[in-house]
């Protein structure tokens, strides 16, 4: 069976679903290919800066229905046990990936002008300007594709892309639970091989989400031992996960994140979200830029099929340079701070210094942020 669509969509998580309504709402014929069922839990800190609402808004996305967390502060500790804070410039949101990726496909599929296909893509080729996409049942074909297969997928391996071949020293883990936590906080707790995010998110859960170093981890024959002879060296840390109680019958795990260069634009492919670039969690900010990048690409497409004299060609840089511009400073920025935040050294001067001067450490939450969306 061939299926044939305006855009297809090769990814169902924030930036692949954001992307499908907002095409679909502009009378495009949408195809979103996603692998896994809602709801689902994900691995992710699931925080949002505010900056994305004008455009979710935009939308008639209206996050307040799922009740997130309302967040405005932050806290810093090091691995030994020293802190910092401070208010976030623009404040933010907890939500669960499990609630909102499942109230993005309603939306999704509301729309009317949206099929999304539960199967795995087993091939992609692009020839005479068409791609054509197979699964294990179908082969579905479309004048343009977005890439929104996260962090790391066997499309990535399909497409050969450079970052894929590297071995990456992280894994990720992360589980909700039940206890005690500042509904206004998000802290990022620093221990000895990797950082920890914990947050709320709806109902009153906490989310706790953590990067570790594989060789550090590797070391210890399970989660708990792992996060009691590691993570609990950092005391408040170690408060946290005593005073609360897991909810997941056992954490979620994911290995080999990379946060290598990845190109906007492969195989003629426009990637967004995680896809397109991953910036280190410590940054709290990956969720909004996955959903700010599905606007950048779907006005570019919109524009390209209302426009005939906008070549491929130009559809390609186009985005690469809008992505550079919003995205390219804030990826940088998330790679100089994990190398500073992984050495304990500079890290207890730093949270020094931030104690001494308490502004600096707004100045620097900046740097991984964005302005709020403007809608034309």
């Amino acid at each position: 069976m061939e299926t044939n669509s305006d855009v297809l969509i090769i990814g169902g998580g924030l930036a692949g679903l954001t992307a499908a309504i907002h095409l679909s709402q502009k009378n495009l014929k949408v195809i979103l290919i996603e692998k896994s069922s809602y709801p689902r839990h994900k691995v992710c800190g699931e925080y949002i800066s505010n900056e994305i609402l004008p455009y979710l808004r935009s939308l008639g996305i209206n996050v307040s229905e799922l009740n997130p967390t309302k967040i405005s502060k932050f806290e810093f500790s090091t691995n030994s046990g020293k802190t910092a804070k401070a208010q976030l410039p623009l404040g933010g949101f907890g939500i669960s990936r499990y609630a909102l990726d499942d109230f993005l496909y309603q939306k999704a599929i509301s729309s009317g002008n949206c099929t999304i296909i539960k199967e795995n893509v087993t091939d992609v080729s692009f020839n005479n300007d068409i791609f054509s996409v197979t699964t294990v049942i179908q082969i579905v074909t479309a004048k343009i594709v977005l890439g929104a297969f996260g962090k790391r997928s066997n499309v990535d391996q399909l497409l050969d892309r450079n970052f894929f071949h590297k071995k990456s020293p992280w894994l990720a883990v992360k589980a909700h639970y039940s206890g005690d936590l500042d509904n206004d906080l998000v802290a990022l707790h620093n221990f000895n091989g990797g950082y920890c995010g914990v947050s709320k998110v709806e109902n009153n859960i906490i989310n706790i989400c953590y990067l570790a170093d594989y060789a550090t981890f590797k070391q210890y024959k399970n989660i708990e031992d792992y996060q009691q002879n590691v993570l609990y060296k950092n005391k408040h840390l170690k408060s946290v996960f005593e005073n609360s109680t897991l909810l997941f019958d056992k954490p979620l795990t994911i290995s080999q994140i990379s946060f290598e260069k990845k190109q906007p634009v492969e195989n003629h492919m426009i990637m967004i979200g995680d896809t397109a670039g991953l910036i280190h969690p410590l940054c709290g900010n990956g969720m909004a830029m996955a959903i700010h990048s599905a606007k950048i690409a779907s006005e570019l497409i919109l524009a390209f099929y209302a426009d005939k004299s906008i070549s491929r060609d130009q559809l390609e840089r186009n985005y690469t340079k809008e992505w550079n511009k919003h995205f390219g400073k804030r990826i940088f920025m998330g790679r100089i701070l994990a190398r500073i935040l992984t050495n304990k050294t500079i890290t207890n001067m730093l949270v020094s210094v931030v104690a001494s001067f308490p502004k600096i450490l707004p100045e620097i939450i900046k740097q991984t942020h964005g302005k709020p969306i403007a809608i034309n």
